[in-house]
């Protein structure tokens, strides 16, 4: 099994070429306007957990999963090429609701301090 630095270093690798394949390579309008905030593998090399947001919040976290998964395929294929590993990772696409939540707290926060 690998070290934690090493599946580390794979996520990061994992995770910036797949925000490149998102900006440069997919037409996709379903996935417009999104970024991977984390990465994670496990392990075994088995699994890829990507965790996406999308500039716009929640609303469209639906149709952005299912563009998503309907590229996975594709995703994995690209980066098996770019990011070499005996055998690439599956890649699981979950939604993130870190960015809203940490937008909610900075505007609780705010209005805190104009009370004052």
């Amino acid at each position: 099994m690998p070290s934690g630095i090493r599946l580390q270093r794979i996520a990061d690798r994992v995770r910036q070429e797949l925000s490149e394949l998102l900006i440069r390579e997919v037409n996709d309008p379903r996935l417009k306007n999104i970024f991977i905030t984390d990465v994670k593998i496990d392990k075994e090399l088995a699994f890829a957990d990507v965790y996406v947001s999308a500039i716009e919040g929640s609303g469209r976290s639906v149709e952005i999963l299912a563009g998503l998964h309907s590229a996975c395929g594709f995703f994995r294929r690209i980066l098996a090429a770019k990011v070499e590993l005996r055998a690439f990772p599956r890649l699981r696409f979950h939604w993130d609701p870190t960015p809203e939540h940490a937008d909610h707290i900075e505007k609780v926060l705010a209005g805190l301090r104009e009370k004052k």
